[in-house]
């Protein structure tokens, strides 16, 4: 009985003891090192949330809590502000810094950007830090306790220090602006020190812009609309929002980042990535392409699209402003198919010359359906399914041989 009362008493006391760190750390948030840290590396957090997706908020909390606000003798002697230690795999730089045990190694950098970037390459490069990237930007909570599941740091209030950081500063409006947004940086920065209440009621990016004393002109806010021309070359594509199918569109280079895509232009990353038919593990552009800052339409006002060599049906349906899965049903063809130099591509479900050549075979008749071949079938069992005839249906795709490829779409005729 007293052993159990022991270890009652323990438990609570251990629990006072947290709730008296927390609240040590609350006092401590509004320090002017803090605020000056903030202006100091907001814009490198901007910078690789850009680059990788990790929030803003979190990165600039992590760098708070690790560096005690850029005061620590680790982050002094090494510009280390992640408390990131050596491993096996660094070959830089190294200084010896008492943490969990006495002269422990830590990585060593030139400068702050570089530590910034290697936290980002680091959580990027670890399996175990995968999940968190599943998380919205804007959801410092779960990536506040998963860096803490994940076994980033001992501490046990490190999940809960790290959001009241993020609460305290609304760090998540940081979340909301990228390198191009200078002017609403400077009006977070005002109100961070002057006005922290304020600061905390305004959430959202568009409130910091309302805010800022020196507004925009004009001509900045308006956005040139022009209709692109048919069969125009990524080249020539024009800078800035244009349209195409009726639809707000954009030419981004390779290699550049969704995520500062997204934000750039006001838009949710996964409605990006949807509209665009990305995955949604996308984080970098693999290729210079359209972006689609609206949901693709179903067709087009024009009939067909000729295949250029080399095209795919997902470029098509990039340069033609019609949904994949459209351009399939349209098309009855699968969407990975190797499209032909020259072959036609319906982009509307209207009957017209076009599509009628693609849906009659050689005798005339309407298909009725489309059948995906599976392992073991052949051109007899399909026909006999059917209850129509192997030249048939050759006809009907304008095929040479009997043989077949498992997931080929074949038209079935009537």
């Amino acid at each position: 009985m007293l052993k159990r009362k022991l270890s009652s008493t323990l438990f609570i006391t251990i629990g006072l003891l947290l709730i008296l760190q927390i609240n040590s750390r609350a006092q401590q948030v509004t320090t002017p090192a803090i605020v000056s840290y903030i202006e100091t590396y907001a814009q490198l957090a901007i910078q690789e949330m850009d680059r990788t997706g990790i929030p803003a908020s979190i990165k600039i909390a992590q760098g708070i809590l690790e560096t005690d606000a850029g005061r620590s003798d680790l982050v002094q002697q090494s510009n280390n502000h992640f408390g990131i230690k050596c491993k096996t795999s660094w070959t830089g730089d190294k200084v010896y810094h008492d943490d969990d045990a006495s002269g422990e190694c830590f990585r060593k950098y030139n400068s702050a950007g570089d530590s910034y970037a290697d936290h980002s390459d680091y959580l990027k490069s670890q399996p175990r830090y995968a999940f968190l990237f599943n998380y919205d930007i804007n959801d410092y909570k779960s990536w506040a306790w998963g860096l803490k599941k994940a076994g980033y740091a001992t501490n046990p209030i490190y999940a809960q220090t790290l959001i009241k950081y993020i609460e305290t500063y609304n760090l998540n409006s940081l979340n909301e602006f990228s390198d191009e947004d200078s002017s609403a940086l400077r009006s977070y920065f005002n109100l961070l020190e002057n006005d922290l209440g304020a600061l905390t009621s305004l959430p959202k990016r568009t409130n910091l812009i309302e805010s800022n004393t020196l507004p925009l002109n004009e001509d900045e806010t308006q956005t040139k609309e022009v209709e692109v021309e048919k069969n125009t070359k990524p080249s020539e594509f024009q800078k800035g929002i244009f349209k195409i199918n009726g639809l707000k569109v954009v030419f981004c280079k390779a290699d550049q980042s969704v995520l500062s895509i997204a934000k750039k232009h006001h838009v949710h990353l996964s409605q990006l990535l949807s509209w665009n038919e990305l995955p949604k593990s996308t984080t970098l552009l693999k290729e210079d392409q359209l972006i689609f800052l609206q949901k693709k339409k179903k067709h087009a006002e024009k009939d067909f699209h000729i295949v250029q060599r080399g095209e795919s049906l997902y470029d098509i349906s990039q340069k033609e402003g019609v949904r994949l899965e459209s351009l399939c049903s349209l098309n009855d063809i699968d969407r990975n198919k190797r499209l032909k130099n020259k072959e036609r591509i319906i982009l509307n479900n209207e009957t017209s010359p076009a599509l009628l050549s693609f849906t009659k075979n050689t005798h005339g008749k309407k298909h009725i359906a489309t059948h995906v071949v599976k392992q073991g079938e052949s051109l007899y069992t399909i026909a006999k399914k059917y209850k129509t005839t192997i030249d048939s249906i050759k006809d009907a795709n304008d095929m040479k041989r009997n043989e077949l490829q498992v997931g080929q779409s074949l038209r079935i005729p009537k």
